[in-house]
């Protein structure tokens, strides 16, 4: 009894560890015999796609220049100019990093989206300038030209559970302006 207890636990310990092991019976009389089975752990499928990488997804999926990264649940939102600023896409990427196109417009005004299409600094290096600021996982990169100014605005997941938002400057890539908000925003904005 004791001896059964023993190969279980043994097993048990090699399976929970994912490392290949040889498997051993004891039978009932207690001679010991080999079995040359090999357990091996399942693949593991890899489902954290990062900010960086739905971007990079969806920059193969429709080439341009990334407006937009945004998550959802374990959803990506990625929105993607052409690079001649008149068509737009929509695109969403899985956790695994496939790509789902959710609409195409060509029929954009090329004016209004110079700037994004002209800037030095793309999503892609803003959100590795924001990270370099600080550590943890981008959450959203947005294009914003709203103000007198554009810049990239680059939200953090800060180790500490804590949303830190950076602005990036579009043509030097420097992080203008930061601070870091609680881990829940308690007004809802």
């Amino acid at each position: 009894m004791m001896r059964a207890r023993y190969v279980c636990a043994a097993a048990s310990a090699v399976l929970i560890a994912g490392a290949p092991a040889t498997a051993a019976a004891v039978s009932a009389d207690g001679v010991r015999a080999d079995a040359a089975r090999t357990v091996s752990a399942a693949p593991v499928l890899r489902v954290d796609t990062t900010a960086q990488e739905a971007a990079a997804a969806a920059l193969k999926h429709y080439p341009g220049v990334v407006e937009s990264v945004d998550k959802d649940g374990s959803v990506w939102h990625v929105d993607v100019v052409a690079k001649d600023g008149k068509g737009h896409a929509e695109l969403e990427v899985s956790a695994a990093g496939a790509v789902t196109e959710r609409n195409r417009d060509t029929g954009g005004n090329a004016a209004e989206n110079k700037a994004l299409v002209d800037a030095k600094v793309t999503a892609e290096q803003a959100m590795k300038a924001a990270l370099a600021a600080h550590a943890g996982q981008v959450t959203t990169v947005e294009w914003d030209d709203d103000d007198n100014a554009a810049s990239w605005h680059v939200e953090i997941q800060g180790e500490d559970g804590k949303t830190w938002d950076a602005q990036v400057d579009p043509a030097t890539g420097k992080v203008t302006g930061s601070g870091s908000d609680s881990d829940s925003d308690s007004d809802g904005n």
